[in-house]
């Protein structure tokens, strides 16, 4: 589990970059890096994790499910997760 601060960090970001996200837009079709430069870090995209959507880790991320792999595995054994079942050959 991720600390709650740094989950809560990620969701900052995230309305920032939404905030910002017309005008970094804006301005860089204009070409003014430094009005871009004076707008909050935070408002750039890139700056943005994505994280598990139970427990807020930032590692081994699965897109496709918004989970982490662990508990991905955890709710695919539980039969949770449809269309996904453990193979065996």
């Amino acid at each position: 589990m991720a600390r709650k601060a740094l989950i809560a960090k990620q969701k900052r970001r995230e309305k920032t970059v939404l905030k910002y996200a017309e005008k970094r837009k804006e301005l860089k079709e204009k070409g003014d890096y430094e009005a871009l430069q004076k707008l909050p870090r935070d408002s750039n995209a890139s700056r943005l994790n994505n994280r598990c959507n139970l427990t807020g880790r930032v590692r081994s991320y699965y897109r496709k499910f918004g989970l982490s792999r662990l508990s991905f595995r955890e709710l695919a054994l539980q039969g949770k997760i449809p269309g996904v079942v453990k193979s065996s050959w």
